[in-house]
């Protein structure tokens, strides 16, 4: 499958935002991407890094306006693409949900994040309720796409779940960077971190990983945080291998190859999922095993 990724830097300008993905969509459609993976909340800056009610104006229904623009740019350029958005659900009920457009234009699915993190300068639990979706896998016409969004990223069981259900990749939309105050050392201990996990949950399932990022500086007028998001985004085959990585300080569109069939290879190599002992995991319910 040739496979799109999108790597931007955003501006409070959704307008332009949305022109930018569009041109980008286009070009990677002409040099066959067959399936486009966008980064999380890619309409908009990540206006998380605050806690401001004001920002709740940004969300939109699903379907509604943001997936009818997905839908006509999906249709346009003939892809499958995977969008993120800020959904309003009903009022005071809001998620931060990924989308899954089909060539026609079909709105094939939709996946609330389910982790949702809490942390200084990543305030989600202020603006997104935590997904009822569960983690199920989402059929196309390009096979069937296990998607999730950033935070879910460092669960094995989520990844595990839809490895179980038939997902043959694992995509993760993502907004992620560094802390401006962490000093360099720890900034890249924490990019690594980030995509070692991630290769992991392709080693331990066996299938492709779809990680796209956002990029570049991002602050609030009305807040002291700030992210530099590192990009980096990548895709890595079902052995954790690297096929891609983009750069870590710049913006980045790609076609990437990947061989779909490799993974029923490397399942008969290393056979985790034969060997599992199911009826030893039920502590994995519980908070902690104490």
């Amino acid at each position: 499958m040739k496979i799109g990724i999108i790597q931007q830097h955003n501006t409070e300008d959704v307008a332009d935002n949305r022109r930018r993905l569009q041109t980008k969509i286009a070009s990677l459609a002409q040099k066959g991407a067959e399936l486009i993976v966008l980064q999380e909340l890619h309409n908009t800056l990540y206006f998380c890094q605050e806690e401001n009610t004001d920002m709740f104006d940004l969300a939109n229904p699903v379907p509604g306006p943001d997936t009818e623009w997905l839908s006509q740019t999906a249709k346009q350029n003939g892809v499958v693409l995977v969008g993120s958005l800020f959904e309003r659900r009903a009022a005071g009920v809001y998620h931060n949900t990924a989308v899954v457009i089909d060539k026609d234009g079909s709105l094939r699915g939709k996946y609330r994040k389910m982790h949702i993190p809490d942390d200084p300068g990543y305030y989600e639990k202020f603006y997104f309720t935590p997904g009822d979706t569960g983690f199920y896998p989402i059929d196309t016409s390009v096979g069937r796409l296990g998607v999730m969004v950033c935070w879910d990223q460092w669960y094995p069981e989520a990844a595990r779940l839809m490895a179980l259900r038939g997902a043959q990749l694992l995509i993760y939309p993502t907004a992620i960077g560094y802390d401006t105050n962490d000093p360099a050392d720890e900034q890249e201990r924490q990019r690594e971190a980030w995509t070692t996990v991630q290769r992991g949950h392709a080693v331990a399932n066996g299938l492709p990983v779809v990680a796209v990022n956002r990029v570049g500086h991002e602050s609030r007028v009305m807040s002291h945080e700030s992210i530099m998001f590192w990009g980096s985004s990548f895709v890595a085959g079902p052995q954790g291998e690297m096929i891609y990585r983009a750069p870590k300080d710049k913006e980045d569109a790609a076609v990437v190859s990947v061989d779909m069939d490799r993974s029923e290879q490397v399942r008969r190599w290393w056979p985790f999922l034969r060997d599992r002992r199911i009826e030893e995991y039920g502590a994995l319910t519980k908070r902690m095993d104490d």
